[in-house]
């Protein structure tokens, strides 16, 4: 891509001036406007499906129309239906319990739209991830800005054009061609961004300069677990595909696999006929492209370096290990690996399964303490001593028991990491709250108890009955 040009640059600060001065001219957007506002985002997704579809595939090279429409479009209308039919009780004050020494006050909580909100989004899901933030900041009253990766330019003038024939840009602004630091140094009042943690920590660092609050959903090396007792063939199908959707590209996609000490090799057949009867061969549509030529050439030396130290590499289709001219790279399962592997150490983000054998559950939970904290955590048994056990002895951004990734398409739930791979969530209620300022409120009785000078007998008497009262609040 092309440096950003002076307009872009101004473009950026223009539109965030304006909907701060939206903001101050109007601070509290009615629960109808909201409403309406959500409901417009909808129509702009039905209305534009189509070239939704082929901008995201221009953005790839080839991405599969279905996976756009089940894994973006659908999860956003999901989403978006979803907080609609929850809003009106998000919205509502709370009310809170008053402590005895205030009898007769009264406690609250408002919950109030934090103001100018921005999002920066990946390229790896570039319609979804762009949405689901929105879709909470604007539940909660707030206005937003989104800034698209570099990768994903083709869809964001798409939706720059349809959001602003439909939305006031003071409302709701797509900024394509914008810096990444030029957008993230703007002084908002929350800004959310979903990437890597190398760049997340970057962009914390520029946030930090205005304490700015931030969200960041940032992946890393997620753990898939098979156990015993579980279905192996089942498990393959689930996991192969959480795997190669989207080519692997996939912040929550499985990065690597312990299967129990003597079903490796079983696992690997039963993958080889699984991978070839939904991918046939690397020209089929139906299987994404790596996004560029960067990522591509990084994912090769991924697997060079792996080979170099000794690992076994197995292609699961047949015919080459790779068409660069497609940008493809075949489904591969990696055995023998080691943290001295590029492949161990950082997220794939590609089409490689690297499987680890393991003899108890100890070794599973030791190894993945030892390691950052993972995105997500998947967890394949019908025991539930078993997955009791490993839920509790890990930390991870959220779970899924037989199968992976579907905890994050649960609309009722928040969504995020911790550690390493992110903080803050987004999704549902929680996502309504991190992007809302719950505002507590006292409203004092009209005959309360003061306490003032002279401090003497009253004040010790009424101090030492409050230490007796074990019901105080």
């Amino acid at each position: 891509m092309n440096k950003p040009t002076p307009d872009q640059k101004n473009a950026a600060q223009e539109t965030f001036k304006k909907q701060k001065e939206a903001y101050f001219k109007q601070p509290l957007i009615s629960y109808e406007q909201r409403i309406d506002t959500l409901q417009k985002i909808e129509q702009i997704l039905l209305e534009n499906e189509k070239e939704i579809c082929e901008t995201i595939s221009a953005d790839f090279g080839n991405r599969s129309h279905h996976e756009t429409k089940i894994l973006e479009i659908t999860s956003s209308l999901l989403g978006l239906r979803y907080t609609r039919k929850k809003l009106k009780k998000w919205i509502k004050p709370q009310k809170r319990h008053v402590s005895l020494v205030f009898f007769g006050g009264k406690n609250k909580i408002i919950p109030q739209a934090k103001g100018v909100v921005g999002i920066v989004t990946p390229w790896n899901y570039p319609l979804f991830l762009a949405l689901s933030p929105l879709t909470s900041a604007i539940a909660a009253g707030n206005r937003v800005m989104i800034k698209q990766a570099s990768n994903s330019q083709t869809l964001c003038r798409l939706l720059q054009k349809k959001f602003s024939e439909n939305i006031s840009e003071d409302l709701i602004a797509f900024l394509p061609g914008v810096d990444s630091n030029d957008f993230s140094s703007l002084p908002f009042d929350h800004l959310t961004f979903t990437g890597s943690p190398d760049v997340g920590k970057t962009i914390m660092g520029i946030a930090s300069k205005n304490l700015v609050p931030v969200t960041l959903e940032l992946g890393g090396k997620s753990p898939t677990i098979l156990t015993e007792d579980f279905d192996l063939k089942t498990a393959v199908g689930r996991i192969m595909y959480a795997k190669l959707v989207n080519s692997g590209q996939m912040c929550v996609a499985p990065d690597y696999l312990f299967v129990p000490e003597g079903k490796v090799d079983q696992f690997i057949e039963i993958a080889k006929t699984v991978v070839s009867s939904r991918y046939p061969n690397l020209e089929t549509k139906d299987y994404t492209n790596i996004i560029d030529q960067k990522a591509f050439k990084r994912l090769m030396n991924t697997l060079k370096d792996a080979k170099s130290k000794q690992a076994e590499v197995i292609n699961l289709l047949q015919g080459p290990q790779a068409d660069e001219t497609l940008r493809k790279i075949s489904p591969t399962i990696i055995k023998s690996v080691n943290d001295d592997m590029v492949l161990m150490q950082d997220e794939i983000f590609g089409p490689f399964l690297p499987i680890m054998p393991y003899k108890s559950l100890e070794q599973v939970i030791d190894y993945i303490n030892r390691h950052e904290r993972p995105l997500a955590l998947y967890i394949f048994s019908n025991n539930q001593r078993v997955v009791n056990k490993l839920i509790t002895n890990t930390i991870s951004g959220g779970v899924t028991i037989n199968d992976c990734a579907m905890h994050v398409a649960q609309h009722d739930m928040p969504f995020g990491g911790i550690g390493n791979s992110g903080m803050g969530h987004y999704h549902g209620y929680e996502g309504f709250t991190e992007f809302s300022k719950l505002k507590p409120v006292f409203k004092q009785a009209k005959v309360a108890l003061a306490i003032t000078p002279p401090y003497g007998k009253t004040f010790d008497r009424i101090y030492n009955l409050t230490k007796k009262m074990k019901w105080l609040n």
